[in-house]
């Protein structure tokens, strides 16, 4: 068999890691017990670059279908952000 004229470039990386740098993701359920202003008062403060204006879209979202993802990133940041929210009392999980 004859080898190739060139050598094959890699056209995607895959690691498995080994628990730091997963990615994860902050889901907050619909709880209807705290107003549009309180929830986006504590996304500004605990969701790193939050906006007020992205945060009331996510409320928004929350309210009206049940759910949102608020944040993707790291694991470790992820477990922060949701026991902070969830502190505030938000109903909270990370995927």
């Amino acid at each position: 068999m004859p080898t190739p004229l060139a050598t094959p470039r890699t056209t995607e990386e895959t690691t498995t890691g080994d628990g730091d740098g997963l990615e994860a993701r902050v889901i907050v359920y619909n709880c209807d017990c705290h107003t549009y202003q309180q929830v986006i008062d504590l996304f500004c403060r605990c969701i790193p670059g939050m906006t007020p204006t992205k945060a009331f879209e996510l409320a928004y979202r929350i309210d009206h279908q049940g759910e949102a993802v608020v944040f993707n990133g790291e694991t470790g940041e992820a477990e922060g952000i949701a026991a902070k929210l969830a502190g505030g009392g938000l109903r909270v999980s990370v995927q």
